[in-house]
């Protein structure tokens, strides 16, 4: 009986939870010995391996977070400690190891597969930054959580005539802020790959209040700007006096949105089924509404980047 280990790694992601459900209980029915490990790459190194059943699996799909724990381990970017960890695996009979996380997840993938490990990674994250594919398993979730808060802030906002400054995530990628500001509307979106300089973004809050508008929401992608430096900048150079939230945390919990757990369902099987089919080494990535394998090679080379269209409907739209 083949042996299946499965990990999550780097930061959680609503869907997390999901994944392992599917994984677990498909691979089960096609006739593998299934095992989690704890706290991710760590958690190879520390021999942290469970058994998983379906049983151990029941009831998980709606929590949010991570059942096998995850941790961040800089230290698995050093060779020897990949090789350890590809010699632990196989001292356990570990056949398969599968992935869910980011693209520093499947980094760690990559490179036990050129050592000979058979991996498959799952991609999850809040951020949707992963090459490879379109959607990342927790990004909907997230999306929804920024767009509800968001909206009561907004009317707050309202009440007080007030701007409002709200960061989210998206260290290098702007698609939580983005889409946010399309589904919340929005008056100002600030991201990592297009930046609109600080004082263009008092001209418009000024051209606004000309028009009547006496609130604005900004929305900054915590690696366009220090959203601190934002309010400071506002408050220097308008009559403003902006209140700044950091949702921060907020955006990882909760429990999948159905399109999320619908995705992580999807991905999983179509993992397992790869891996019956003597085909390992890959991304499971959902392409144009289909779910498509990815060898790492071309994951590394295949960027979805923000929707230049969506920030010109949005500069539209909030004028």
């Amino acid at each position: 009986m083949r042996r299946v280990a499965i990990l999550t790694s780097g930061g959680d992601a609503p869907g997390m939870n999901a994944a392992i459900r599917a994984l677990t209980r498909k691979a089960i029915h096609e006739g593998f010995e299934v095992f989690g490990v704890e706290r991710g790459y760590l958690g190879i190194m520390e021999e942290q391996f469970i058994p998983l059943s379906n049983r151990s699996v029941g009831g998980i799909i709606t929590q949010g977070g991570t059942m096998l724990k995850t941790a961040r381990f800089p230290e698995f970017q050093n060779e020897e400690v990949q090789k350890k960890a590809y010699n632990i695996l196989k001292a356990h009979g570990i056949d398969h190891l599968i992935v869910i996380g980011g693209d520093g997840s499947m980094r760690g993938a990559t490179s036990l597969a050129k050592l000979g490990m058979s991996t498959m990674t799952i991609p999850c994250t809040i951020d949707n930054d992963m090459g490879g594919t379109q959607y990342t398993i927790g990004f909907d979730t997230a999306l929804n959580t920024v767009v509800d808060a968001v909206g009561r802030i907004r009317d707050t906002s309202n009440s007080h005539e007030r701007v409002a400054i709200v960061e989210v995530m998206g260290r290098k990628a702007g698609h939580i802020a983005l889409k946010a500001g399309l589904a919340c509307g929005a008056e100002i979106v600030l991201v990592p790959e297009n930046p609109m300089p600080l004082h263009e973004v008092c001209r418009h809050l000024k051209e606004t209040q000309i028009r009547g508008k006496e609130y604005s929401v900004i929305l900054v992608a915590e690696g366009a700007y220090n959203s601190g430096e934002v309010k400071s900048y506002i408050k220097d150079h308008t009559e403003f006096d902006p209140s700044l939230t950091v949702l921060g945390y907020l955006q990882r919990g909760g429990g999948p949105s159905a399109f999320d757990a619908i995705l992580a369902a999807r991905m999983s099987e179509a993992c397992i089924n790869l891996l019956m089919s003597s085909v390992d080494n890959r991304l499971v990535g959902y392409i144009d509404g289909h779910i498509r394998p990815i060898s790492y090679q071309e994951a590394e080379r295949l960027e979805f980047p923000i929707n230049e269209k969506d920030y010109t409907l949005l500069s539209i739209l909030s004028s």
